[in-house]
């Protein structure tokens, strides 16, 4: 495997990083996963302008503009071969001084990697079981609007949810309202309307995310963001997940009791491989 590191495209067991970079020591970066099909990246400009908006706030000097970030990503995918899978773009600080101060960490170090997949594993809509985790995310942090190098709540999450024999975990916030799940966005369907929370409430602002109001608005579909609490999420017409890699993804069930499936999840789904279709063509 081809890799791409701080400009530089070698094999995989030649790509290192300082012991003492910031990322390593302190999660201080930032990352996107980008979904590619037919050799291309899907929606890379979106992926890449949170990219720079997070590392603005962190105040990270990206070292290459967007529009060299995107031809090295042409490129790695192109030097492996993959025609589907994932591109990851990692985006650290650098090596720094020790302890918290940022100070002379003005080296930052830009990685890509490439995850081939079986895209017949997408022809179908996936169907997913959740439950609830006892993590609570902070609907005030500014951090939850940026994929940070530091995800550590998700990772206890997805772990409970895989000792419980589930596929994700559904996370809130402290205010007990639903918000996402450890790795995807959530959506509900309430009387024909396309629900989910809002961007205050803590979630991360996922690319699919977006991608799902643009169909609605091409389908007729009414879609919203609103709060709701775990019982009322047990009695909506349908439930389903959205994520880079995966695109669309029904749930079907929460804490070992069924949720409803709706006709409306399959339809989104079938737009939204259309669409992935249209735009790698």
């Amino acid at each position: 495997m081809i890799v791409f590191i701080n400009g530089r495209f070698v094999n995989v067991h030649e790509a290192v990083v300082p012991v003492f970079d910031r990322s390593f020591l302190y999660g201080d970066g930032l990352f996107e996963t980008v979904y590619v099909h037919n050799s291309r990246p899907f929606r890379f400009g979106q992926h890449l302008a949170r990219l720079q908006h997070g590392a603005e706030f962190l105040r990270i000097r990206m070292p290459f503009d967007m529009c060299a970030v995107t031809e090295f990503g042409d490129e790695l995918i192109a030097q492996n071969r993959l025609c589907d899978g994932v591109l990851r773009i990692h985006l650290s600080r650098g090596v720094g001084q020790r302890g918290y101060s940022t100070k002379g960490a003005d080296q930052p170090t830009l990685v890509m990697t490439v995850t081939p997949f079986d895209p017949g594993s997408l022809d179908r809509l996936l169907q997913w079981r959740l439950v609830t985790s006892s993590v609570r995310l902070d609907a005030e942090s500014p951090l939850a609007s940026f994929k940070t190098a530091n995800k550590l709540l998700q990772i206890i999450a997805r772990a409970e949810a895989e000792s419980a024999g589930a596929d994700e975990a559904l996370l809130l916030n402290t205010a007990g309202h639903v918000v996402e799940a450890a790795s995807a966005n959530l959506f509900w369907i309430s009387d024909s309307q396309v629900c989910t929370a809002p961007v205050v409430s803590g979630i991360l602002p996922g690319v699919t995310r977006a991608v799902v109001f643009e169909l609605c608005t091409q389908l007729g579909l009414t879609c919203i963001e609103r709060t709701i609490t775990p019982a009322e999420l047990r009695s909506r017409q349908g439930v389903f997940l959205t994520l880079s890699t995966l695109g669309i993804v029904e749930a079907i069930e929460l804490d070992a009791q069924p949720l409803h499936t709706s006709e409306l999840t399959l339809r989104l789904w079938r737009s939204y491989r259309a669409l992935v279709e249209r735009e790698t063509a």
